[in-house]
């Protein structure tokens, strides 16, 4: 399923993919027609197929893949994306671990091998490290505790932050997997993400949008 989240100077597209029902997100700039692929978990032909469609039909140059973690749902498609259309895959060098253990993990969470194919990282990242996606820069900020090397993506001139695992609506990711840490992760989210402007619109990697407002005021978790 594809689904338009904004239009503007900066565009997103989002993908719910894969048996868990991943979001993918693909960012683009409107007028450099740059742009990047977060979390790209697509795992059959028909998903890869209804992104690379989405890419070509908008003229799109994909330059990188920006990954917030390396569960295996979440890097399903970053192999496939990296042959197709060149794009190098950009991570946490705390992470490295997490994704190293993906094809492993993904055989004990769905109890059978599904074969995930685990990309080698083309550049690794820290927090406060910058990325861009054409005109528009991100911040890289460090939300461990779902996995160690747990990020965030943050745009503050188009307030917009993807969050992969760490922050979803009402609720945070589960921290009961190998390299979890919940009391982290809350402090995490509490001192870097809830301290964003409230009216930051919040992208996770799993169900609907939400805004930093809305967690403060709801979120039971922080």
């Amino acid at each position: 399923m594809n689904t338009t989240l904004r239009n503007g100077n900066l565009c997103i597209e989002r993908f719910v993919v894969n048996m868990i029902e991943e979001n993918t997100y693909l960012l683009f700039d409107a007028h450099t027609r740059d742009a990047v692929l977060i979390d790209c978990g697509a795992r059959s032909e028909e998903e890869h197929a209804a992104i690379a469609e989405r890419i070509e039909a908008q003229n799109l140059h994909l330059t990188a893949q920006w990954n917030t973690h390396g569960h295996f749902d979440h890097i399903w498609g970053t192999q496939w994306a990296a042959e197709k259309f060149g794009a190098p895959l950009v991570i946490a060098s705390d992470e490295l671990p997490t994704l190293e253990a993906a094809s492993r993990q993904a055989a004990l969470f769905l109890h059978r091998d599904l074969g995930v194919e685990v990309p080698q990282a083309a550049r690794t990242v820290s927090h406060g490290d910058t990325l861009s996606c054409g005109n528009h820069v991100f911040q890289v900020l460090a939300t461990p505790g779902h996995t160690p090397g747990g990020i965030c993506f943050y745009c503050a001139e188009e307030k917009v932050l993807l969050s992969g695992d760490s922050l979803f609506l009402e609720s945070i990711g589960r921290c009961d997997l190998p390299g979890g840490d919940g009391p982290l992760l809350v402090k995490s989210l509490q001192e870097r993400i809830l301290s964003l402007p409230p009216d930051t619109e919040v992208l996770p990697g799993h169900g609907p949008t939400t805004t930093i407002d809305h967690e403060r005021r709801f979120n039971p978790y922080v």
